[in-house]
């Protein structure tokens, strides 16, 4: 059955301005980590992706080794978008990646022009895409000059290939050197993708301060702390969660007694807001829109859906805020 997307999909989503670009982003995007890899079920994908264009998620964002294996969650989401929404090709933002090891060699990661550029050429051909919206440097390369790096992001830029430009895992320092060497080139930089939650808030030790000043935007991955932020956890460890399992990204060390007290608290405040504990990390990463957009994973439409639906309450009382600040205790 062909598919046409909601009528109502604009209706209920803010969109926020990309630092000082003309560009908006949906203040919750879509992320295709963990869950389009040829492992899971290309149906599920299917739905995932349908419902997030139906509640307003125009933001779809990737990187070259997102699978598994590498290069397979572009291959699908190319699969999807030929099906389904080639029709919205100008409604939709999706972006890419490269920096992270994609294949072996010498030139199969970090930043070189050489990496860069034959990566996003391969990323345009296994989503079957003529340009990607935003193409990010993934992760800051010790040895190849920064004006490579950003020269190629320029180049790539120039020639149509991409959009805009954006860098993710730049310490504050990195971000305003890349930004002043993409301004000179005359490609301004558009966003950077940290890490950001209520556990993890190092991007608020300068680096909201730099993007500030460069006037670039924010994309935040890992919200959720890969799933700690929600009510999965708050009885113990699932037999069947990540943490249960050999994650890199989250294991059973950081499930402690101390941490279980934090979560349970901050449920408490979620229960008082009438939202769950996933929905209330969100709207705190959201909160006064230093933050364009947070970016989510789904397993399911309904995951997606409740995640979605913490953009019905982005206000915090002081009191709330004040009631975090003590749980998170310096976090």
């Amino acid at each position: 059955m062909t598919y046409l997307a909601a009528d109502a999909r604009y209706d209920a989503m803010p969109y926020r301005r990309c630092g000082r670009s003309g560009l908006k982003l949906p203040a919750i995007s879509l992320g295709l980590w963990h869950n389009f890899g040829l492992a899971k079920d290309l149906e599920t994908q299917r739905d995932i992706v349908r419902a997030a264009f139906d509640l307003g998620v125009t933001h779809f964002d990737l990187a070259n080794n997102y699978g598994p294996p590498p290069g397979a969650a572009e291959e699908n989401f190319g699969r999807l978008f030929d099906a389904d929404l080639r029709p919205y090709r100008d409604e939709l933002i999706v972006s890419t990646k490269a920096g992270y090891l994609m294949h072996p060699g010498p030139y199969g990661e970090w930043g070189s022009r050489k990496y860069l550029v034959s990566s996003l050429d391969a990323s345009l051909r296994r989503l079957g895409l003529d340009y990607v919206d935003v193409f990010y440097h993934h992760r800051p390369d010790p040895d190849t000059p920064i004006e490579e790096t950003m020269g190629a992001l320029d180049s790539l830029v120039r020639q149509g290939k991409a959009l805009y430009a954006g860098v993710s895992n730049y310490s504050p320092e990195q971000t305003r050197e890349a930004a002043g060497v993409l301004a000179e080139l005359g490609t301004p930089l558009l966003i950077h993708q940290p890490s950001y939650s209520m556990v993890n808030r190092w991007i608020e030790d300068g680096l909201q301060d730099v993007l500030d000043e460069v006037g670039a935007g924010s994309i935040a991955f890992s919200p959720l702390a890969q799933g700690l932020l929600t009510d999965r956890y708050l009885d113990g460890i699932p037999a069947d969660s990540r943490a249960a399992g050999a994650s890199p990204f989250l294991n059973a060390e950081r499930i402690t007694e101390q941490q279980l007290t934090l979560t349970r608290g901050l449920n408490e405040v979620a229960r008082q807001r009438g939202q769950t504990l996933a929905q209330l990390a969100l709207a705190w990463v959201l909160r006064g829109e230093r933050v364009t957009s947070a970016l989510i994973g789904a397993s399911s439409v309904k995951q997606l859906t409740d995640n979605v639906a913490a953009t019905g309450n982005l206000d915090f009382a002081d009191g709330e805020l004040a009631e975090i600040e003590r749980l998170l205790g310096g976090n």
